[in-house]
């Protein structure tokens, strides 16, 4: 019989003052069924208890301490993510914000779910939303192309990819540029223009925490910066669909979005 290769997974959490939380995030992993893996932590300057935690696991997890917060919007999550990328030997990469936790077959899923389908790059799994008291298996329902610039997508937590997909990203995506655009959304619509389809596996395998210091929180819908968050959106769906060479297209919900803003401005 011929022997097979081992699967390596790395796990890439990036942290920022999430020592209430980070236990349970890191444990999520420890336990894992699937144990062929790597723990890489990156702390983006932490001012709570979160390195005295993570040095705690120095044994478990590759910890990387950033000497000072990186201060231009999203691009501190994307540079995380990056710093722990270079550090990872993974076939796979699964990314996770520190207050987010895994299922315990999640990893063992995925890989087996990459394993039966070479093809595959990324994959989406769904997110069970946690709140305090109460845990929301929300219905996914994926947005009709003809209308929307983008496909609906879960959060970062619940991203996996293949590690030449992940180079591929960084080296397109790690840009100073639409600094109100999560790494999620910008994954998530470069690989949709790119081969003109979203994978989202419809089991929810990653709990995802509903904060109430969330960054997202401030972007009410409809509000003036929710409005103009979607305009940048769009803005980045040109910009990419330049650098693939793919058709910008025009959809009532751009042209919407760009009324609206000229009116509210």
């Amino acid at each position: 019989m011929k022997h097979q290769k081992k699967i390596l997974a790395s796990v890439i959490i990036v942290n920022f003052n999430n020592g209430k939380l980070l236990k349970e995030s890191l444990k999520s992993i420890f336990n894992q069924s699937y144990k062929i893996k790597e723990i890489i932590v990156v702390d983006d300057f932490s001012t709570d208890n979160s390195l005295e935690i993570l040095r705690k696991f120095k044994k478990k997890i590759k910890l990387i301490e950033n000497k000072k917060k990186t201060s231009y919007g999203s691009y501190n999550q994307i540079n995380c993510y990056y710093k722990g990328f270079l550090k990872s030997k993974g076939d796979f990469i699964f990314f996770l914000d520190s207050d987010d936790y895994f299922k315990k077959k999640k990893i063992e899923i995925l890989i087996k779910k990459f394993k039966e389908n070479e093809s595959l790059k990324l994959i989406f799994d769904l997110p069970i939303l946690k709140y305090k008291k109460k845990e929301i298996k929300k219905r996914f329902v994926q947005k009709l192309f003809l209308f929307s610039s983008w496909p609906r997508i879960s959060p970062q937590s619940c991203i996996s990819i293949e590690r030449q997909f992940a180079k591929e990203i960084f080296k397109n995506l790690n840009i100073k540029m639409f600094k109100t655009l999560w790494f999620d959304f910008r994954i998530a619509s470069y690989s949709y223009i790119k081969n003109n389809n979203l994978y989202i596996l419809r089991k929810y395998l990653t709990f995802y925490r509903q904060l109430d210091y969330s960054a997202s929180k401030k972007y009410k819908s409809f509000s003036k910066i929710w409005w103009a968050r979607r305009e940048e959106a769009h803005k980045f769906i040109s910009f990419i669909s330049k650098r693939l060479n793919k058709k910008d297209k025009i959809t009532p919900d751009k042209i919407i979005t760009k009324i609206i803003n000229q009116l509210i401005n």
